[in-house]
């Protein structure tokens, strides 16, 4: 994705956020989890740890993505050492996590105990009960994670876990519109609260863009009540009807995003962001066929359009991918 299409604010707060997490396709799918929990032996190494610290930019997030970034790489005693430096239930989580197995599990019982609506406690003794063979109940753990706090990004971490054959995250609203080069001098907290403060006006374009960035936060919820702002405010506006549909993408129920986006092709046949999102939403559910269609389909309205050359550079790359 190009830097017209990123959001700043987020490159420094989510660069710790990038690792992947393989848990065994196969058993999450099955509604015999438990069978295949007493017969699989837990995974090797230790189990990972994701932090949710959004912007913070603050002493005790830093030590927090540092620690992360210890454990990341094996430094167990590096990693628990900063941990023990703050009393917060991030660096709780961490600490159980850093001293593994050594009552791990029991530590993150405790700390789900005293915050059972924390969706980053029942994510992480999810990886804990997970390596720990307890397959079962870390998948109740991350379903739970996805119902109590839906609005973080831990709960768009559960659910990533929760369907392990899709792509990992949910499809952001691409605008069209290039983030202001004023925002790039400021500090990852200061973006967000400028794009925030930009939102409350009536310029469509800074209602969408301060969307992309709670999307690409994990706040799901923050962002679809931003875009539904920005839909009713400009009905006639294609980007703000995509992005409201877009926002509405479920892995689990991806139908409401496309009734949604679906007749906005018809009522907005010369919007290439219209067939672009389509595509990009079928990307998510594996349609790859008909995710390419609607992508040229896009190139084909408007080849000068922004959302098209977005449009082209995915067909690219599919090809590249061998799709055909």
């Amino acid at each position: 994705m190009t830097p017209r299409t990123r959001i700043v604010v987020l490159v420094v707060a989510l660069a710790a956020a990038a690792a992947a997490v393989v848990v065994g396709a196969v058993l999450l799918q099955s509604d015999g989890a438990e069978t295949a929990a007493a017969t699989q032996a837990p995974p090797d190494g230790d189990p990972p740890l994701l932090l949710d610290l959004g912007v913070r930019t603050d002493p005790e997030a830093r030590d927090l993505r540092q620690a992360e970034q210890l454990l990341a790489k094996g430094r167990r005693a590096n990693a628990a050492a900063l941990f023990r430096r703050h009393d917060s239930t991030e660096a709780k989580v961490g600490l159980a996590l850093a001293t593994w197995p050594r009552g791990s599990v029991a530590a993150l019982r405790k700390l789900d105990e005293r915050s059972p609506r924390s969706a980053l406690v029942k994510l992480n003794l999810g990886f804990a009960l997970f390596w720990s063979g307890q397959r079962a109940r870390a998948v109740e753990e991350w379903r739970a994670a996805r119902r109590v706090e839906p609005d973080t990004l831990s709960a768009v971490r559960a659910d990533d876990l929760l369907h392990p054959n899709a792509p990992r995250g949910l499809p952001v609203f691409v605008p069209n519109a290039p983030v202001p080069k004023r925002l790039g001098g400021l500090a990852a907290d200061r973006q967000l609260a400028a794009l925030e403060e930009e939102a409350r006006g009536e310029d469509i374009d800074a209602r969408l863009r301060y969307g992309v960035a709670l999307q690409r936060l994990g706040r799901q919820r923050s962002a679809r009540r931003v875009y539904d702002e920005a839909a009713a405010l400009a009905p006639a506006n294609p980007e703000a009807q995509v992005a409201a549909a877009v926002v509405r993408f479920d892995k689990g129920n991806p139908t409401p995003a496309f009734a949604r986006l679906g007749p906005l092709a018809r009522r907005f046949p010369d919007a290439p962001t219209v067939r672009f999102h389509l595509g990009l939403l079928l990307l998510w559910t594996g349609a790859l066929d008909e995710a390419k269609s609607q992508l040229q389909q896009a190139v084909k309205i408007d080849p000068t359009d922004p959302a098209a050359r977005e449009a082209k550079r995915f067909v690219q790359r599919l090809v590249g991918a061998g799709t055909g």
